[in-house]
C-alpha cells in the first residue's frame, strides 16, 4: 500500500481543520494542534477574538470566541484558493461577518498559512482585514 506524501498528508489534516471549524468542534480543534503553535494574527486589543495563542486549547477557543461575539447565521467565509506545498498549506478567499454587540458588519479577503508536521498544526499565520473587523467592534464611526 502506498504511503501517502507530504503533501497529501498535509492536505488531509487542513480539511479536518476546515470540517472542524465549520461545525465549531473545539474538541476536534484541539486534537489538530500541535503543543506549541506559532498563532500568528495582529493583535488588537479592541477585538475579543483576536488575540495571542499558543496552546491546542488556547488555538481552538478562538472559534468559539468568534461565535460568541459575533452573529453565526450572518458569518461567512469561502475558499477560493487552497494550495499545498510539503508540511505548508495556503488558504485564500473571502470573509464576512457582524459583530453582536454593534450590530456592525466587517469583510475582507484572507489569507492563511497552515503547516503541519507529525500530522498536527504547528503554524497558524491570519492575514485578514483586521480594520473593517475593529471598525466593526467599535461603537464609533470610522472617520
Amino acid at each position: 500500500m502506498p504511503t501517502a506524501s507530504p503533501a497529501d498528508a498535509t492536505r488531509a489534516v487542513v480539511q479536518k481543520f476546515l470540517a472542524a471549524r465549520l461545525a465549531g468542534d473545539t474538541e476536534a480543534l484541539t486534537a489538530l494542534f500541535a503543543d506549541k503553535v506559532d498563532w500568528q494574527l495582529a493583535d488588537n486589543p479592541t477585538v475579543p477574538w483576536i488575540r495571542p495563542r499558543s496552546t491546542p486549547d488556547e488555538c481552538a477557543a478562538q472559534c468559539g470566541e468568534l461565535m460568541e461575539h459575533t452573529v453565526p447565521e450572518e458569518a461567512r467565509a469561502s475558499v477560493d484558493t487552497f494550495l499545498v506545498d510539503g508540511a505548508d498549506a495556503v488558504l485564500m478567499g473571502h470573509l464576512s461577518g457582524t459583530v453582536r454587540a454593534t450590530g456592525r458588519s466587517f469583510e475582507g479577503p484572507f489569507a492563511l498559512r497552515l503547516t503541519v508536521e507529525n500530522g498536527r498544526i504547528t503554524r497558524h499565520h491570519l492575514y485578514e482585514n483586521s480594520l473593517s473587523i475593529a471598525e466593526a467592534v467599535s461603537d464609533r464611526k470610522a472617520g
